[in-house]
């Protein structure tokens, strides 16, 4: 049966704890884009000031913020009635990650006597404080909150396992949909005068990543590893963070300083990552992260510590230069072996992008987002 014609655009909640660009922030961006402007969309924050992916949304779609004080803190009995309330006009109801975790556990406790749209739970990973091992606490809390949860979209295959495991969550609620980005923009090779402060100069390589400057991703080890690269070797971070006078700082002690720029966010990975010659993580943690599939989409060899789901994402070619978690001896070597291999750099590069196209392109991302909101909806097709 095809769906009725409806007079007004379908409304979507989305509960995050802050909307600043990161991974899960960018990736819903991406969603909101690809599904045009027949759809509404409504970005609910625990924290007022940090929007900044609110940019990154496509003009003409339908898009409003609004604050939800009751997502951080206790879970009170009246507070978590008053975040249900508000979940009360909208079709369908999307959370990320523990800080909309109060939002969870006030739709499976209030959601069937006030009639609320089902909810999708979207889990990324975890920061420092739980980087090394999960809380119990907040393990027994997302047990019981996502119990009445329609699904739960993980982009790892270590995110789903945690999922069916420990948050004992049944097998059908669990959905693994890797991330995807449009693979055919990161072709084209930027100007090498792309950033207003940063000049690529000839006979420069670059060693680049992309990250939020935050304590997770230990960007401060990167600069110690890169330390040890050769001369014409320059360390490009892009992202910002709290993380940036520590960095810095590591450059200095490390005598790099000169060799090491931080360019601040870039709203738009595909205009710069192409400069790069080689592309690094640092991270104590991660699960699926798009700046990598990014890096392989523009034919780059990373070097990396064997975290989350990276070794996954990697073509076999790459393999070799993934390392142990926390061995910064080893991030070292393997960055000097490919600094040193340019023919070795091109041909893990072209399989890596290869494999970035035939399964992380966004449009397959699109796709499965979409069909898992249809069939919450009890629709045939989203939107």
């Amino acid at each position: 049966m095809a769906d009725k014609p409806r007079s007004r655009p379908l409304r979507l909640l989305h509960v995050h704890s802050s909307f600043d660009p990161g991974g899960k922030e960018l990736r819903t961006v991406q969603l909101i884009n690809a599904f045009g402007k027949g759809v509404m969309h409504t970005i609910a924050s625990a924290v007022p000031g940090p929007t900044g992916a609110m940019g990154h949304i496509a003009r003409g779609i339908p898009v409003f913020q609004i604050n939800l004080p009751g997502l951080s803190g206790r879970p009170r009995p009246l507070k978590l009635r008053a975040l249900a309330e508000a979940m009360k006009p909208y079709d369908l109801i999307l959370t990320y990650n523990w800080g909309a975790m109060n939002a969870v556990l006030a739709h499976s406790a209030f959601g069937p006597s006030l009639g609320l749209a089902g909810l999708i739970h979207h889990e990324d990973g975890f920061n420092a404080d739980e980087a090394a091992r999960l809380k119990p606490v907040r393990n027994a809390y997302r047990i019981l909150a996502l119990s009445r949860a329609q699904a739960l979209v993980v982009p790892s295959t270590i995110l789903r396992n945690i999922a069916l495991e420990t948050w004992r969550q049944p097998s059908d609620k669990v959905h693994l949909v890797p991330n995807g980005v449009a693979t055919s923009r990161f072709s084209a090779k930027p100007k090498r005068d792309v950033l207003p402060r940063l000049i690529k100069h000839p006979g420069e390589l670059w060693l680049g990543t992309f990250a939020g400057l935050r304590a997770v991703k230990n960007l401060p080890r990167l600069v110690r590893a890169f330390a040890t690269m050769p001369e014409p070797w320059h360390l490009v971070i892009a992202g910002e963070g709290p993380e940036r006078a520590a960095i810095l700082a590591e450059a200095e002690r490390c005598h790099v300083a000169d060799r090491v720029h931080l360019t601040g966010f870039v709203a738009d990975p595909a205009t710069l990552i192409g400069l790069f010659d080689l592309y690094a993580l640092s991270s104590d943690s991660e699960q699926a992260p798009i700046s990598v599939i990014e890096a392989m989409a523009a034919g780059l060899a990373v070097a990396s510590p064997a975290v989350g789901d990276v070794a996954a994402i990697l073509g076999p070619g790459n393999q070799p230069y993934l390392t142990p978690p926390g061995d910064e001896s080893a991030l070292a070597a393997a960055l000097r072996e490919l600094a040193e291999a340019p023919r070795l750099r091109k041909s893990i590069g072209m399989e890596n992008r290869a494999r970035a196209r035939a399964c992380f392109d966004q449009d397959t991302m699109v796709s499965r987002h979409a069909a898992l909101y249809a069939q919450v909806m009890g629709r045939e097709r989203f939107p």
